[in-house]
């Protein structure tokens, strides 16, 4: 792409959790780079940045490293997917390029997209809360840039790294589909997207629509002699991604103990509607969930507190006491869960 072609096409920006040098981001950027339609940005994590979350670095300062990746303008930052997010739209690392936000009328040009992954292993149901790489998608969100966060369905002993090229090929689709709905003007701007790919991504059964459930595997510790267990991520616990071993042997003192996660139990689907994220991937479906800012609460619990406040506020007046409602509320509570 010419400089005069680059200057014109739409930008988008990548970024994930498991860090700049895992291949998921990579086939990513290299089908990106091939489309030959987009400026390519990259700002993702020096280092594998898996189950953080969507915490940020406050106090430190960022380290931002260029990195050399062919036909994308990149740099590895030393922070989580949601400060990697948070300053690749800021327009201060990518110079010339200043977003699109509410207090800039007349930018100089549009990060028109943020992606973040794609991910090693399923962020399906109660799991997108612990996610770093759809916090990084969150992140943008929050900001008023479309954004997807994209993983692939990891099973140890089955799945390969040439899967997550295949991922990063049927992601490309779904890319283009989004990028024209914001040129044509008719996105919406109340949700980003959560995708996910089957464990066979070559034969999947085509995109699907669909809600967060609420699965998710049941985690536990286990002790170890290990200082710095192989690498893993809470989705793939207990997976041996880079035929990495547990390593660092340490002799510990009787008052230091060593744990490291571990898979106890695999949720179940039978209890998930047909339209539930988790249950549809592992039927074969190319999972697209909406997802917003906030989890929304039962449909049911807000009559059920507003009933039960109201009966605290009614003993509350009823009792002879000088306790402020607070205070009083605040002890009830704690009787009712003892």
């Amino acid at each position: 792409m010419d400089s005069k072609a680059a200057a014109a096409a739409p930008v988008v920006l990548v970024t994930n959790d498991d860090g700049i040098d895992a291949p998921g981001l990579r086939f990513l950027v290299e089908q990106l780079v091939a489309s030959r339609r987009f400026r390519v940005l990259v700002c993702a994590p020096d280092i594998d940045r898996s189950g953080v979350s969507h915490s940020i670095t406050w106090r430190p300062a960022l380290r931002c490293k260029r990195v050399d990746i062919n036909g994308a303008t990149a740099f590895a930052v030393s922070g989580t997917p949601a400060d990697c997010a948070s300053i690749g739209i800021s327009g201060k690392l990518f110079d010339g390029l200043v977003p699109d936000l509410v207090c800039f009328k007349v930018p100089l040009q549009i990060h028109d997209k943020v992606l973040s992954g794609i991910n090693i292993g399923n962020n399906c149901g109660y799991h997108i809360v612990y996610s770093g790489t759809v916090a990084g998608a969150r992140e943008a969100f929050l900001y008023g840039f479309p954004a997807i966060a994209m993983s692939y369905d990891w099973v140890a002993g089955q799945s390969s790294v040439d899967d997550l090229k295949v991922s990063a090929e049927v992601c490309m689709p779904l890319i283009h589909a989004i990028m024209a709905e914001i040129k044509n003007g008719t996105y919406i701007q109340g949700s980003f997207l959560n995708v996910d790919v089957p464990t066979d991504a070559t034969h999947h059964k085509g995109y699907k629509v669909t809600k967060q459930g609420k699965c998710m595997a049941s985690i536990g510790w286990e002790q170890t002699v290990y200082k710095k267990p192989a690498v893993e991520s809470y989705q793939t616990a207990n997976m041996d991604v880079d035929g990495e071993k547990d390593s660092e042997v340490v002799t510990s003192s009787e008052d230091d103990l060593l744990f490291k996660r571990v898979i106890v139990r695999r949720s179940s689907d039978e209890e998930e509607g047909d339209d539930m994220d988790h249950k549809c991937l592992k039927n074969g479906y190319i999972t697209v969930t909406p997802l917003g800012a906030i989890s929304r609460t039962e449909a049911d619990a807000i009559p059920y507190f507003k009933s039960c406040l109201s009966r605290l506020v009614d003993n509350f007046s009823s009792c002879d006491c000088h306790t402020s409602l607070f205070g009083c509320v605040s002890f009830l509570f704690l009787v009712s869960f003892l």
